[in-house]
């Protein structure tokens, strides 16, 4: 009975992941991979960057969602930046790679203010294993017995506000609402991507001269979901050690911590806990890892 209660637990919630599929994915360091969702990102920083992502959501059951990045941006002019953005993602029966040019212009406008437009064109690689609906004991539409994967554009945009003590972020990645399948009363449609949208602010307060507190917040909006507020804490010990907190509204609590292992090299390692655990033997935990090179 055990086990019978354990792959119930399990099916039910690769179920609500694949309803949720139609989101992107959230990432706890959020603050350090804004290329993903900000084309105005690109560039920001003085020298070349790249950055490496891995989440790994429900540690050990098949088919939970897992999701690899890499991003890379540079400065190539006085005031141009550009980027690249590559997401893999996979879900339930969902895999998909979605690859981003970012471009972004630099407006000057005093000495404390620095103001950065983005444009993301980009493309997704999307297909979906429909036979493998029958494994989870779910029917699908009949348009679906011949889908096929496909290739579908799109563009974004963002705008970026940097001062030395604080930042502000707003964009819209995907513009366009590509085909794909959603979950209804155990059946499978297809239907449309969710636009999605970002609003990220941080505050950086210099406690000493070896110690700032790092605070950040991400509101992110997705077309007929509700809204999901992220609030991250972190301190920072003179660049070579962090460790803080983020906290998802009503959904998840994380703990994290970075190393800056040598001059412009650093890793770290995020552990999130679901507030949401229906069935205790479900490991419903999340890892991330994240690496950034600047060069």
């Amino acid at each position: 009975m055990k086990n019978l209660i354990l792959v119930f637990g399990i099916t039910i919630g690769l179920c609500a992941q694949f309803m949720a599929a139609q989101q992107d994915p959230q990432y706890t360091f959020y603050r350090y991979n804004m290329n993903l969702v900000n084309p105005a990102y690109a560039g920001t920083s003085e020298a070349a960057e790249l950055t490496l992502g891995l989440r790994s959501q429900w540690a050990g059951v098949e088919g939970a969602p897992e999701s690899q990045s890499a991003l890379f941006s540079m400065p190539v002019a006085a005031n141009v930046g550009l980027g690249v953005a590559i997401l893999n993602d996979q879900t339930f029966i969902e895999n998909q790679t979605w690859v981003a040019i970012d471009f972004s212009y630099k407006l000057k406008i005093n000495e404390d203010y620095t103001l950065f437009l983005g444009l993301k064109a980009s493309g997704n690689s999307y297909s979906a294993n429909t036979a493998g609906l029958v494994t989870y004991g779910m029917g699908q539409d009949g348009s679906l017995m011949d889908f096929e994967s496909r290739f579908t554009p799109n563009v974004g945009v963002g705008a970026y506000l940097k001062h030395d003590n604080y930042f502000v972020s707003l964009s819209a990645p995907k513009l366009l609402t590509p085909n794909r399948l959603e979950e209804i009363n155990g059946n499978a449609f297809m239907s449309t991507d969710r636009r999605h949208m970002y609003l990220v602010g941080g505050y950086d307060f210099k406690l000493n001269k070896n110690l700032t507190l790092q605070t950040s917040s991400m509101l992110r909006y997705v077309d007929a979901s509700p809204l999901s507020v992220d609030i991250t804490s972190i301190f920072d010990f003179g660049q070579r050690f962090k460790f803080g907190t983020s906290y998802r509204l009503d959904e998840a609590l994380s703990g994290l911590i970075m190393f800056d292992i040598s001059s412009g090299f650093h890793i770290g390692y995020a552990y999130e806990a679901s507030m949401e655990n229906s069935i205790n033997n479900i490991d419903n935990s999340s890892h991330e890892l994240f690496m950034r090179l600047t060069m």
